[in-house]
């Protein structure tokens, strides 16, 4: 057996170095992202409108006070499901039609490195980006925040921080492997950019407007179990009703047609599982779809 042959069976069945393999490529990831301000902006957008939601957003009834904790999160989720998706779309996009334009990726494949250990450790490197990126944005509105409430009001919204970022970072990774998907079936950067804004303006956008326009139009055949299924199998709305059911209250937003998931009895537990999931899945497909592709 050749020494390549011997290095390349180590790399697929020793963990310890499979691990080790992973890490690297994620921090070579991390410090790609870092040196070209990508991380900086990210946190910084999310950081700036974070804080106009929180401090500014009662100005739309003509006072400036500080909003109550629901009220906040309201406006903070419907932010985050439109930012941190584009932001990991951009992050991701390129990440291997970017490596084939430039002739990288054929090099990186000449060392004794498994493709999914390829795939992983991208996806850990990212996933170091936006933990951070999330972090330093919400974190950094959090401290603010708490330092202007006080007794109940501080405990709800630690636990509402916890659940907007947590949940957040999983939404984050779910549209990096759609990003790595779509990355490694096409040949140009700008088609996949373009397929790629054309499934957030479809996921983001697009899909809650037609099912709730199917439900108000066909309310006497429309079962109420396979809409929530419907909203369910959506990440950005399973991210809305995951926040939803994490800060309950008797509002406008929690009126809305996500308030129905509450009905199911889905907790966040199953919701943050459906999430891991929904990562699993496009993981196991992006490892698949690389593992078959001549490069």
């Amino acid at each position: 057996m050749s020494q390549i042959s011997i290095e390349q069976g180590c790399a697929q069945y020793c963990p310890p170095r499979a691990l080790t393999l992973i890490q690297a490529v994620a921090v070579k990831e991390f410090k790609d992202n870092l040196r070209n301000r990508w991380l900086g902006l990210m946190a910084g957008i999310l950081l700036i409108l974070s804080l106009c939601v929180s401090f500014m957003g009662s100005a739309v009834s003509g006072t400036v006070v500080l909003l109550d904790s629901v009220q906040i999160f309201s406006g903070l989720v419907t932010l985050a499901v439109f930012i941190l998706p584009l932001g990991a779309i951009l992050l991701s996009y390129d990440s291997f039609v970017g490596e084939r334009e430039s002739g990288t990726l054929l090099l990186l494949l000449t060392y004794p490195l498994a493709r999914w250990q390829l795939v992983c450790g991208k996806l850990l490197g990212h996933a170091y980006v936006m933990i951070a990126a999330c972090v330093m944005g919400f974190g950094a509105t959090a401290l603010l925040l708490l330092a202007f409430v006080g007794g109940h009001s501080r405990y709800a919204l630690v636990i509402g921080f916890i659940h907007l970022i947590s949940s957040g970072i999983l939404l984050s990774l779910v549209f990096v492997l759609l990003g790595y998907c779509v990355s490694l079936c096409v040949r140009e950067k700008a088609k996949a950019l373009g397929i790629l804004l054309l499934l957030w303006f479809v996921l983001v956008l697009v899909y809650d407007l037609v099912l709730l326009t199917a439900l108000v139009s066909l309310a006497e055949v429309f079962n109420r179990q396979l809409f929530n299924l419907l909203i369910l199998i959506n990440p950005t709305d399973l991210f809305r009703a995951l926040n939803l059911l994490a800060n309950p209250a008797d509002t406008l937003s929690a009126k809305s047609s996500l308030a129905l998931i509450a009905q199911t009895g889905m907790g966040p537990v199953l919701m943050y599982a459906m999430l891991a999931a929904w990562i699993g899945l496009l993981g196991l497909l992006a490892c698949w779809i690389f593992a078959r592709q001549e490069v």
